[in-house]
């Protein structure tokens, strides 16, 4: 069948289907080669790599090949997934949390002495799972995203073997996500049976044209998702095992969950609130309301309190999630836009400090204590550069950290150009973001001001891969940090999320008390 990429695609043909998801098939299909290719071989450090680099290559070839479809301007009629720009800005981010971790894995599985080599498949699987929940327009698609995803990173959070913490941190992850898969698929099954259809755009229409908007099935199927929601990005009060889990976990698997994992539920949340609940705005407002609140002041304060800085940056994305929540409550799309800026920079940031963690760790002395940097301008002035640089940008300090200065401001844009303002928990972000000051500031005074211990251990050499993701990340915030008007017309002009074909619009937001 002959396929013009630039035309609307009729889903329910199945080849236009197949082309519309072959980024995705493409990615699930190298994986299976990988896949295939580890299990033949004997585990080794050397099976390790080749499979590392292999999966590599791949997550570098779909980020090209996603780059490419974006700029034909694909688009989609009603159907069970997406084509739009959203879905492919979520998918670059995505990908560059994969090729980050991968890239930092290598070295850090020989290190350790993790000679699995299907770690590296994995990291694809979760992330050709990533890729579907941003895709999904149906919750069923998204359900078979979220546990392709969910399922590969359980064994990724376990997969030091060796490790006590590991196993308690995988055992953790896996009770708890499959608590919060329960709450999503009584959820599933209430809005179902209330509106008739799994599928977002059908479910939109059918709230208002059945007024539906009080409707105790469908409320309290949006109830049970949204609970399921906060457990995948780790919003309080549903944010126990995230802290564990985190420290647990290998250190470049910390970074993906931290930023490619929260990146991939929240681009489903974004979806699904967006584009199938806009109708029942009023009722699930002051609910995201409270829950974007709690999170940003519980996720900081307790960060405060953190020495262990792995445990520190999972307080910290606890508080990231509250900002983001900060964009859903305003009920429009512009919440689209606020969301891929912020998270392509928050993933930056996250991802560049955990490589730096690996850089300095060795296998005995993982260094993940803030006194463990103290001194580090004297022996390593580049990686304490570099390590000031994503503090800085997670902090949402001007220039250094232009890329999350920006990224915050465009959350506070979007919940206060909302028609109904949401002044007050613009406020909560402004102070909640000070309060972060404390920690993050924290660590840049450890390495610039604090002598360096006598008789520290010495730091390893910087391996190549490592010194590759962190001169790029830093590169990346700098240059959009101080020339941020390229990176703010590309997202802006891609990251829209689309309302589905005879969906309504938001009216929430025009009814709802201003807070």
């Amino acid at each position: 069948m002959d396929i013009n990429l630039t035309r609307s695609f009729d889903l329910s043909v199945p080849m236009q289907l197949s082309t519309a998801l072959l980024p995705d098939l493409l990615l699930f299909a190298g994986a299976m080669v990988l896949m295939l290719y580890a299990a033949g071989r004997p585990e080794s450090e050397a099976t390790q790599r080749k499979v590392g680099m292999g999966a590599l290559g791949l997550c570098i070839a779909i980020l090209v090949a996603v780059v490419v479809v974006a700029a034909q301007g694909w688009s989609s009629g009603p159907g069970v997934i997406a084509v739009d720009s959203f879905r492919w800005s979520s998918n670059v981010v995505f990908l560059i949390g994969a090729i980050i971790t991968i890239a930092l894995s290598m070295d850090y599985n020989a290190r350790e002495g993790i000679v699995v080599p299907e770690a590296h498949v994995l990291v694809v699987f979760a992330t050709g799972g990533m890729m579907l929940m941003a895709a999904a327009r149906d919750l069923m698609v998204l359900f078979l995203g979220i546990e392709l995803m969910s399922i590969a990173v359980y064994v990724l959070a376990g997969l030091n073997r060796r490790s006590n913490r590991s196993a308690e941190a995988a055992l953790k992850y896996f009770l708890l996500g499959a608590f919060s898969t329960g709450f999503l698929l009584y959820g599933i099954a209430l809005v179902y049976g209330a509106t008739g259809s799994t599928n977002l755009a059908t479910i939109g229409e059918r709230v208002v044209s059945m007024n539906l908007q009080a409707s105790p099935m469908l409320l309290v199927g949006v109830a049970l998702l949204l609970v399921g929601f906060a457990f995948k990005v780790a919003a309080a009060p549903f944010h126990m095992w995230a802290p564990d889990v985190y420290e647990g976990a290998p250190t470049p698997i910390t970074g993906y969950m931290a930023a490619a994992v929260k990146a991939a539920a929240f681009a489903a949340f974004l979806r699904v609130w967006l584009e199938a609940f806009s109708g029942v705005y009023p009722q699930w407002h002051r609910a995201i309301w409270w829950l974007a609140a709690i999170t940003m002041v519980v996720g900081n304060l307790i960060a405060l309190q953190q020495r262990n800085i792995k445990r520190m940056l999972a307080y910290s994305s606890i508080g990231h999630t509250g900002f983001i929540l900060v964009a859903l409550a305003a009920g429009t799309s512009q919440a689209a836009t606020a969301f891929i800026f912020y998270l392509l920079a928050y993933t930056l940031a996250t991802m560049g400090a955990f490589a730096v963690m690996v850089a300095l760790g060795t296998a005995g002395q993982p260094r993940e204590t803030i006194e463990d940097y103290n001194g580090l301008w004297q022996e390593r002035p580049g990686l304490a550069v570099a390590m000031a640089v994503f503090m800085l940008a997670l902090l949402g300090f001007p220039i250094f950290g232009g890329m999350g200065f920006l990224a915050k401001w465009y959350v506070l844009q979007a919940a206060l150009q909302a028609p109904a303002p949401q002044t007050r928990l613009a406020v909560i972000l402004v102070i909640a973001s000070s309060i972060s000051a404390g920690y993050y500031l924290a660590l840049v005074i450890a390495m610039f001001m604090k002598p360096r211990p006598a008789g520290a251990a010495a730091f390893p050499p910087l391996g190549g891969m490592a010194r590759a993701v962190i001169v790029g990340s830093v590169a990346i915030l700098l240059f959009f940090g101080a020339w941020p008007e390229p990176l703010v017309r590309l997202v802006q002009r891609n990251s829209m999320l689309g309302a589905p074909p005879g969906a309504p619009a938001a009216p929430a937001a025009q009814t709802a008390a201003t807070r």
